[in-house]
């Protein structure tokens, strides 16, 4: 086989590796094993994680602990829908093309925006793709971003726009309220292809600035791209009415459990005119009708962006997306309904703020940290000048709680600040553990 590959060595495979990257022991690998012996190996090691519900997980940041009904997994493993690939051959795939333009619609109709996508990677490269896209189509090569926005998409914005010789500029927050601050939006705004915030942003604060800056943006002839929590748009007004261009998001909470490497689902939808829906990325899918018009058929359309066509003048490189996560969310929010999604926004808004109310409670904490309204999420912090937010999520820990999430680990400057998430699944035992293992911090 070394022969073949034209190689001396197995090291010889590694050339390309640098030399600071390479281990410098010998790797101990045990074994070999039977099948049935690494499946006994891997039971031992599983049984020793921590998982929701018996270890509760108020963490959030990205990715939430939702109810999964069993009928979006039993949808999802059908054999005729199980892959992960947009199918090409439209003659032989119309029931996940059909999928697929019912999660668009479903998306568009979430967002109030004219067109979606058949899914993003994730929420990080939704974001960072809807940049390139405001860059494509303004001609301008500024990109704005609230730093009350998530870490990860703030990281891949930041590269992909570099990566395409543009710049980014970070919009600062107010450190009381954790909003982002109009006041350097402005001025930056004169040659910028967009601005994006997110909706509510990353520390749970509903941003109160983002009608405001969305006409700003639009007087500037820049674009206004919105990040949102699906789930919030049950009680929140959705980004199409106040003005987005853009929307990008995290589709997890929509039908997919918490998963540690596994898929997520961006997000991703857009509103205008059909030459600015062009520079949108990824696949999508139409519907049309036979020759006759009597027979109504789904097929891939737009292609011509896409990289399979146009190769690196393509709109972007995605090719193998999410579609199965797509069809999750398709299965989730067609089982749930417009009803239903309001009533479980309703109660997530609700318990997070009962949450708030029972650990401001305990008298030790600022509760939430920032002054500001919010969905789910919020900040703490110990009034012990010697307990820090790694402190809190420590020692939550210890006491079997997932929760207290450092902001320090993303912003340098808020050492003694940790996020709190609750959903719909947090049962009034879980808060009454998280409360009391909080009352023991410090």
């Amino acid at each position: 086989m070394l022969k073949a590959l034209g190689a001396e060595s197995i090291e010889d495979l590694y050339s390309d590796v640098p030399q600071d990257a390479m281990a410098k022991v010998p790797v101990s690998i045990p074994g070999p094993y039977t099948q049935m012996e690494i499946e006994r190996a891997m039971d031992e090691k599983l049984a020793g994680d921590k998982v929701q519900p018996s270890f509760p997980c108020f963490l959030g940041g990205g990715v939430w602990p939702h109810y999964v009904p069993p009928a979006v997994q039993f949808i999802i493993s059908r054999s005729e829908f199980y892959t992960s690939y947009t199918p090409y051959q439209a003659e032989t795939s119309q029931g996940m093309l059909q999928a697929l333009f019912e999660y668009q619609n479903l998306i568009c109709d979430l967002t109030k925006m004219d067109a979606a996508n058949a899914s993003m990677y994730d929420w990080p490269t939704a974001a960072a793709e809807a940049a390139l896209m405001a860059m494509r189509a303004t001609g301008r090569k500024k990109v704005l971003v609230s730093r009350a926005a998530g870490y990860d998409r703030r990281r891949a914005i930041k590269t992909y726009v570099e990566a395409a010789g543009g710049r980014l500029v970070e919009l600062g927050y107010d450190p009381r309220t954790g909003l982002t601050l109009m006041d350097r939006a402005k001025p930056e705004l004169e040659d910028a292809a967009a601005v994006y915030v997110e909706q509510p942003n990353f520390f749970g604060a509903i941003e109160d600035c983002a009608l405001e800056l969305g006409e700003e943006a639009h007087r500037k002839n820049s674009l206004f791209i919105v990040g949102v929590e699906p789930i919030s748009l049950g009680l929140l007004k959705p980004p199409g009415e106040y003005g987005a261009d853009i929307v990008v998001g995290e589709g997890q909470p929509l039908g997919m459990p918490m998963n540690y490497g596994g898929p997520l689902l961006g997000i991703f939808a857009a509103r205008g005119d059909l030459a600015f829906i062009r520079q949108m990325p990824g696949r999508m899918v139409g519907r049309t009708t036979e020759k006759g018009g009597e027979v109504r058929g789904y097929v891939l359309v737009l292609q011509s962006r896409e990289q399979h066509i146009r190769r690196e003048k393509a709109t972007s490189n995605i090719c193998t997306n999410q579609a199965l996560m797509a069809l999750a969310a398709s299965a989730y929010l067609s089982l749930l309904g417009g009803d239903g999604l309001r009533e479980l926004s309703r109660t997530v808004h609700l318990n997070a703020h009962h949450v708030a109310r029972r650990i401001s409670g305990l008298s030790k904490y600022a509760v939430p940290y920032f002054e500001s309204k919010f969905f789910g999420e919020f900040a703490i912090a110990h009034d012990s000048p010697s307990v820090s937010g790694e402190d809190i999520y420590r020692r939550l820990y210890a006491q079997g709680v997932l929760g207290g999430l450092p902001l320090k680990w993303f912003y340098g400057e808020l050492p003694k600040a940790a996020l709190i998430s609750v959903t719909e699944v947090h049962m009034r035992k879980d808060v009454d553990r998280l409360v009391d293992a909080l009352s023991k911090v410090g």
